[in-house]
């Protein structure tokens, strides 16, 4: 199954992924912007305060990265975001248990402290859910690309019934299996 080809352009769920995307995207650039302006060491293990968060120059630098990455994503939206969100938002998350690992230790070159670690974590559910939203769930709409696209049969059944009712011939009910 080409997950891929499945949202038309337009689609309303679109914009819950460009929103979410572009939302955490432009956080991290001017996080990363901020991080660097200090002119922070590069890979201290005890990062300065910035936004909230302990940051050093590499992970400035990796934050400007990915909130390009995303805001990018944002721009182009349909289902290369859906698929930016959900993939971004694993690595965070797993990020977010690699440092959490590494806190106090000589190998946690980006800094990372106890609220990064917990940062880490919420970006990373935030975009998984705006990735996954509409896309996955035993819930979805029959009208749903993803719905119609993993029941293709199902779905060809409906329409067909949809269109011999609209054109007033007996068609009888449509299975729901």
């Amino acid at each position: 199954m080409k997950l891929h080809d499945e949202l038309p352009v337009d689609h309303r769920l679109s914009q819950v992924y460009r929103f979410g995307a572009g939302a955490v995207g432009v956080f991290l650039l001017v996080f990363g912007i901020l991080a660097l302006v200090d002119q922070l060491d590069f890979f201290g293990t005890t990062g300065k305060d910035v936004a909230g968060l302990s940051a050093n120059g590499a992970l400035g630098i990796l934050s400007v990265a990915v909130g390009l990455i995303l805001i990018a994503g944002a721009f182009r939206g349909g289902n290369f975001a859906s698929t930016l969100n959900i993939t971004v938002g694993i690595l965070f998350v797993l990020s977010g248990f690699v440092n959490l690992a590494l806190l106090g230790k000589d190998a946690n070159v980006l800094g990372f402290t106890m609220s990064n670690v917990i940062f880490s974590f919420a970006v990373g559910l935030v975009l998984m859910v705006c990735g996954m939203y509409g896309r996955v769930g035993s819930a979805l709409p029959h009208d749903n690309p993803y719905w119609r696209s993993r029941h293709a049969h199902q779905a060809a059944r409906e329409d067909t019934a949809r269109q011999t009712k609209a054109r007033g011939l007996p068609g009888g009910p449509v299975n729901a299996h």
